[in-house]
């Protein structure tokens, strides 16, 4: 059994075959074009390992979400792993710089991934005909920013997952609405679950 499955089955993350082989040809891309573009800090399959069992792990406790909007995907973390854990579902992946969202373009192509869009778009220009039913970002900004800048992409039904560190307690408190969220943690992460 190799390490990434191992990985996987150890966090009990359920994926197919065909997904632990998209899996392997994304590890595979990413390494290749971080070496000309240096797209994340991420070098090692292991480092790459890492970042897919990040993204993934919420699989565990989220909702199937019916629509899928990441902001600010960089190298593929975490929309485009989510994306390949739930291969029926409209995905945007939002990301600004031109060198990630070539890379997220061609991944997709090469990874069969025909439900998936990118747009090279910073999220707050960006505009769609529905709400999105989960919006998820990783080390983009703050909490509360993250919230005004989506505002326009959902509604009372969107759920938000942010893969955060320890700064999420603070950045609550600065949130002045109110809504039911849970915090998941693990390791150093916080998974900032907000429901509704």
């Amino acid at each position: 059994m190799d390490k990434l499955n191992q990985l996987l089955q150890h966090e009990t993350i359920q994926i197919t075959e065909n997904q632990l082989k998209q899996l392997h040809t994304f590890t595979a891309l990413l390494k290749e074009w971080n070496a000309i573009h240096n797209l994340t800090g991420a070098k090692t399959d292991r480092e790459i390992y890492n970042n897919i069992i990040d993204a993934l792990y919420p699989i565990n406790f989220i909702q199937r979400p019916a629509s899928l909007l990441d902001v600010g995907t960089g190298a593929g973390f975490p929309g485009l792993i989510l994306t390949i854990a739930y291969p029926d579902i409209e995905t945007v992946l939002c990301e600004p710089l031109n060198k990630r969202a070539s890379f997220l373009k061609y991944a997709t192509m090469e990874l069969g991934l025909s439900h998936v869009s990118v747009v090279k778009k910073r999220v707050e220009a960006y505009h769609h005909t529905e709400p999105f039913d989960l919006i998820t970002s990783r080390a983009v900004t703050n909490t509360k920013m993250l919230l005004e800048l989506t505002h326009h992409l959902q509604n009372d039904q969107t759920h938000y997952l942010f893969y955060k560190g320890e700064q999420v307690f603070s950045e609550l408190e600065a949130v002045e609405s109110a809504f039911d969220y849970d915090i998941i943690q693990k390791n150093q992460r916080n998974y900032l679950y907000i429901k509704e």
